[in-house]
């Protein structure tokens, strides 16, 4: 098939699994041509089957903010037209679906069908938003598929919504071959040379992530265990965690690394992965790093219970209690037994459940339901 994907080309969940998404889709001999403002972060194009198309915003003194939403459609039709594109796969509610959906009206009378794959905060937070309300079911409602990233994320946009259209759940996914424990590197102590147990934190660093409260569950953790605290990521409160380190008299034990793009080569050389949010609808990273062996310390918040199965392959105990998050680590690195049980758990649920050879078959299969049902695929 040949598969038009845009996303937002940066460093949230989003970005990442519409990237992953795509390359996995080439490998697969597909042909995927990314239509975004920018190359997504982790789009690293080795094969031909893959294309990057930028989408251009003319600026002009009558317009105060760039009509993106508009050339984004623009392009889209373009490229659908030029390469005779089978169907879009948009990410993110808003404005991707509503470009897909201009860019599919423009192309009439022939059918060009998309699919929108929602991952969280476009329901959650900007879609409940009053003024993005109308708009956003709109988007849902007028898409050729839907598609969502947990169950509980499904449940929460009918019941937000109210939408009657059936949303598909396809679950978020790992290469389990890239992402794999390397206790070699691990054994190295290049994040610890005093041989601390490493902790690590990756995130965009909004509220929403709560990274202060890494900082926080570490210096609880010290009290017990020597271990250092990789923080990977950058965002609005990258400042409040430098500071509150600084505060704690942690500034020697916490490394901050900025963004990064190849996390499967950092995930293997921790020992816990901190995941303290508020809201996670899937809670990528956490899937990430089970890959790798590590276990997650995580909140008992929205998709995260249907990754992670408590005292099982992780932990998961509630927002802000860092005394209880902090328990968990320490009950993780002071028993050898337990760790290398729930490591190995963890390691099995994303080799058992999530890995891509398991999740993108489900998406060529939803891909070929719609365009049977629009009749828009060539």
């Amino acid at each position: 098939m040949r598969i038009g994907i845009t996303c937002y080309p940066t460093y949230g969940g989003s970005g990442i699994v519409a990237t992953e998404l795509g390359l996995e889709l080439a490998a697969r001999g597909h042909e995927v041509h990314f239509i975004c403002y920018a190359s997504p972060i982790r789009l690293d194009p080795e094969s031909a089957r893959v294309h990057y198309h930028e989408v251009e915003v003319s600026t002009y003194p009558l317009f105060q903010y760039p009509p993106y939403s508009l050339a984004l459609a623009s392009r889209m039709a373009e490229v659908a037209e030029h390469h005779r594109l089978d169907l879009l796969h948009v990410h993110y509610a808003l404005p991707h679906s509503i470009s897909a959906l201009l860019a599919r009206q423009m192309l009439e009378p022939r059918r060009l069908p998309f699919v929108t794959t929602l991952h969280g905060t476009d329901i959650t937070l900007v879609g409940a938003d009053r003024s993005y309300f109308r708009i956003t079911k709109f988007a849902i409602e007028h898409s050729d598929g839907v598609t969502c990233v947990s169950e509980y994320l499904r449940r929460r946009t009918v019941e937000v919504f109210g939408v009657a259209n059936p949303i598909r759940v396809i679950t978020n996914f790992v290469n389990c071959e890239l992402y794999q424990p390397d206790p070699e590197r691990r054994a190295r102590g290049e994040w610890a040379p005093r041989g601390e147990k490493v902790l690590m934190h990756i995130s965009n660093f909004r509220p929403v992530k709560r990274v202060t409260d890494c900082i926080r569950i570490l210096h609880a953790v010290r009290r017990h265990v020597a271990a250092h605290l990789v923080m990977v990521g950058d965002g609005p409160d990258y400042t409040a965690a430098q500071n509150l380190a600084c505060e704690l008299a942690l500034e020697q034990h916490v490394t901050f690394l900025g963004k990064q793009s190849r996390v499967h080569r950092l995930l293997p050389l921790a020992h816990v992965l901190l995941l303290p949010s508020e809201m996670e609808s899937f809670g990528l990273v956490a899937l990430e790093a089970m890959a790798c062996g590590v276990p997650p310390v995580a909140t008992r918040v929205g998709g995260l219970p249907e990754l992670v199965t408590h005292g099982v392959d992780g932990f998961l105990e509630p927002v802000g209690d860092i005394e209880a998050q902090a328990a968990r680590v320490v009950e993780l690195l002071s028993d050898s037994r337990l760790y290398e049980r729930v490591s190995a758990a963890a390691r099995l649920t994303a080799q058992g459940r999530f890995c891509s050879t398991l999740i993108i078959p489900q998406y060529e299969q939803y891909y070929r339901e719609v365009c049977e049902q629009g009749a828009g695929c060539a």
